[in-house]
Order: C-alpha cells, then structure tokens, then sequence
C-alpha cells in the first residue's frame, strides 16, 4: 500500500468522475475541483451512476460516497490532497497553466499525474516549478471499471515519481503500462486512432453503416482482444509456426490497399451519417441508459476471464485478495485471540443477486456464503500461495435454511463457528444476518475436504493452516451447537387416530 490517502480531482467530468469513484470505492477519501457552473452536481451524479457497477465488483473497507468532497478553490483542493489527478480538457495551453497553478499550490513531495490522451509530459511540466513529480496517468473510460492506465514520464519527471505513481495505481486496482518513449497519444489511443480513422473512411465511402462496423468488432475481434490484445492472437493464428509462420503466409496482404491510415475531413455529411447511425443504434436510451448497459457487459466479461487469469480478470483476481485480505481478521497469528463465532464478511445485496420476486435467489446466498469462506481460508491461510503450490479445501456437502427475504443494497453480515476438524476434513457453519436489522436472514452447514489438487486426491491439512484450525476448534468448542446442525429434510406425515 501506499501512503495516499486523499486524492486531489482537478477537472470533473466524465474522466475525472470515473477517477472519483474508483478512489472512493478503494476507500480513499476524494478532494475534487472544478470552476465550471454545475460541475459538483455532475460530479455527483456521475459517482452516482458509477456506484451499481463498482459494487458489483466489490467495495473495500471504508468505501463511502460520503468521503466526496467537493473543494471552494483548487488552492482547497491541493491542500488536502496527497496525489492530485489532473483531467482538464484536451487544450495544450490550458492544460499547462493548471499544471503549473496546481504545481504551485501543492506541495512538493506530491505527485501531479494528467489523464491527457496524447500530449506528451515535457510540454505539459515545462512551466512547473517541480516537474520532476509531474507525469502522465492516461487512463480508458470508463475509468472506474476499465484496469489499463498509461503511465508516462517526461524528460524531467523523476523516476521515482514514476514508481510511486505506478504503485499507487496498482493499489486502486489498476493495470500500469509504463510508456517507456514519450510519444503523441501514447500507445492504446494511437492505435484506437487507426480504427477510428478506417471506420470514418468507411462511412465516409458508403460501405458500411456505422452498426455494420461496430458489429464487425463487437462480433469477432473485439472477443480476442479482451484477452490479448492482436499481438499474441496473430501469434496463434500462424499455428504452430507461431508469429513467424504468420507473416510468412499473410506479409504479402500488408502491401494491399486495404485502409487509408489518414482520415477523411470531416464533412458535415459525414458527421450526419456517423451521429444519425449511432442514434439508430442507441434506439431512444439515454446515454446513462448505456453506460449502466456498458457497464454491466465489461463486469461480466472480466469476471468471466477471472477464472483464467488473463486479462482483466486477473486484475479481478488481484482486487479480491487485496479487499479480502485488508478485512479485520485477515490472518490468524498464534496467541492471538479467536473471536467467537468469527465475524467474516460483510456486504450488500447486489442487484444481479435479486429474482423475479425483488428477493434475493437462492444461490446469491450460497454465493454470500462462498465470499464468507474465502475470508476463512485468508483467516487460517489458505491464500494464493496456499493454493499455486497445488492445496486447497473443497465443499463436499452442504445444507442451506433460509429464514427471511432481503433486497437489494440491504446489509448483509456472515459469521462462522467451528464445528469439527480432522487432519482431512473441517465442519462449520455459517449465520447470514441483516446487517441493518440482526435478523436472521440464512444459514448453512458444510463440511470440505483438504485436497491435492495435482495429484486430484484427498490429504492432510498442511501444518500452518491446521495449527490456526486447531486454535479456531479449541475457541469453538464449548460454544452451543446451532439447532439447524444435522438438520434432516422430510415431509412428516400427521398422526391419524386409529
């Protein structure tokens, strides 16, 4: 972690909205400026609409839309702020002037990073008094979902500060791209650029719709380059020649005058065709409408490469452990004292989580409860490298009561009581209650088995995690049994008189 606990937001629209809730979601407090008429009530309501989809993605310790404030003056701003995120609008010469005014008043050990897509930072600091802090943090919209941030220094900008801005980055779920080369437009937008340019001449030329193009991406493409990017998948498509083989077979296409890299002007026709075909394509939604829409579509693509660990759900991957480990009892540590039942996850009811009914579904809970384990195996040290070193504990039976309906953005609280050990095998139980309320909303019964992943067999709890298991047994033990334990499911029938 680094030692930024309040970041500074210069410029607040849509940029430096996206940057306000994903601080807030990591739990930073957010000092936020702006002199445009309205700007705190945009700001707000941009966090606002942003809030569904980081929550979905998990909230961390302290994350409050409440720790948004909105400054008088940038003087205000930089004086509270550890870390000031720069997003005025793309205009060399204003953005200069506010680098320099905000170089001014913050002080100096600071760093200044600027969301500019493609000015480079040794135009930007050259009026700094201290441009060795002041560097490029290009990030992709929308900034509070998608985890790529371009990082680049200028020819003044220190290195450290470099490393410093990249670190605290990383702890805000980010995926840091160090730009070695000072280069307009950095790397991603040069090569948005280009596609951007052919789908205009496309347009421009009559050949396609603006539709036709988005789904000649959205359909093919644009499903590889969640995972890769176009490198390495032309490294597949070469087979097992590799990359080689691929510019062997299809070099000669290179030479085809297949697009016009230069774009065409900018005809009032063909802003006509580009807006009335987007227009078409938004079929009356709002452009809130859309990004709630976007938003949704970008979780469930990430969260479905976490499991694969590629791409940005890796950085999914990396988010959990971080937000799981950073609970109060993350790790157990002997003589320390073992709370009775342990208090394990706290959340709020999601809205993908709620059925036809408006209640939740039933296997929401069961995924409640999974949060909840996996804050028990951190607890007891079943972490990542518990489980790259090829061990784990698998669920091989369980039994679920539900008592109460919930709703979405109600409280929810887990904990969890030990019931039994063996060198194999660990029985527990998990509450489910309204955090608001204390009601009784769930509860379950498992037993997991410790397993050998590589060998795909059962085995013995390894030393660590069984001495922080036996400590749990021991706190556990004389604690009253829950009546839902052993449980049987039967319809019984009612005694008749004889």
């Amino acid at each position: 972690m680094t030692d930024i606990k309040t970041a500074g937001i210069v410029g607040t629209g849509v940029i430096g909205a996206g940057w306000a809730a994903r601080f807030l979601q990591r739990g930073l407090d957010v000092v936020a400026w702006d002199p445009a008429p309205g700007a705190e009530a945009k700001l707000r309501e941009g966090v606002d609409n942003a809030w569904p989809a980081v929550s979905k993605l998990g909230l961390f310790p302290g994350a409050d839309r409440a720790r948004l404030r909105f400054a008088a003056s940038l003087e205000e701003a930089c004086d509270a702020a550890d870390f000031v995120q720069e997003n005025a609008p793309e205009r060399e010469g204003l953005k200069r002037k506010l680098l320099a005014d905000i170089d001014a008043a913050l002080r100096p050990e600071a760093i200044i990073a600027s969301s500019t897509s493609g000015l480079i930072p040794s135009v930007l600091q050259a009026d700094c008094r201290h441009p060795e802090r002041v560097l490029v943090g290009h990030p992709f919209n929308p900034v509070y979902l998608l985890p790529l941030v371009e990082v680049v220094g200028g020819e003044k900008t220190a290195a450290e500060a470099v490393a410093r801005a990249g670190a605290f980055y990383e702890t805000v779920g980010m995926h840091v791209l160090n730009v070695r080369n000072e280069i307009e437009g950095h790397l991603s937008d040069r090569l948005q650029q280009a596609l951007w340019h052919e789908v205009l001449h496309l347009v421009n030329d009559g050949v396609a719709t603006t539709e036709e193009l988005d789904d000649s991406v959205a359909y093919g493409p644009g499903l590889r380059w969640a995972i890769w990017g176009t490198c390495l998948q032309f490294h597949l498509a070469g087979g097992e020649g590799g990359m080689r083989h691929m510019l062997e077979q299809f070099g000669p296409a290179l030479k085809l005058p297949w697009t016009k890299l230069v774009a065409p002007e900018l005809t009032p026709a063909l802003i006509d065709n580009m807006a009335g075909g987007t227009e078409t394509q938004a079929e009356g939604r709002t452009v809130r409408e859309l990004e709630r829409l976007r938003d949704d579509c970008l979780i469930g693509i990430m969260q479905a490469l976490r499991p694969y660990n590629v791409g940005a759900g890796r950085i999914i991957a990396r988010d959990e452990a971080q937000r799981l480990g950073a609970r109060e009892y993350a790790r157990w540590t002997p003589g320390t004292e073992v709370p009775k039942p342990l208090d394990d996850y706290r959340g709020t009811v999601l809205p993908e989580w709620v059925d036809y009914n408006g209640h939740m579904s039933e296997w929401a809970y069961l995924t409640a409860f999974g949060w909840a384990s996996d804050v028990l195996f951190r607890y007891i040290g079943i972490d990542e490298a518990y489980r790259a070193a090829g061990h784990s504990l698998y669920t091989v039976e369980t039994h679920i009561n539900y008592y109460r309906e919930c709703s979405v953005g109600d409280a929810l609280r887990v904990t969890t009581q030990l019931l039994g050990l063996d060198e194999k095998r660990l029985h527990f139980f998990h509450s489910m209650v309204h955090g608001g309320s204390g009601e009784l909303l769930c509860t379950t019964e498992q037993m997991l088995l410790h397993v050998d992943m590589n060998a795909g067999t059962a085995c013995s709890i390894l030393p660590p995690v069984f001495e922080a298991l036996g400590a749990i047994m021991a706190a556990h033990k004389d604690m009253p049994v829950p009546p839902q334990v052993g449980r049987q499911m039967a319809v019984r029938k009612k005694a008749t008189a004889s």
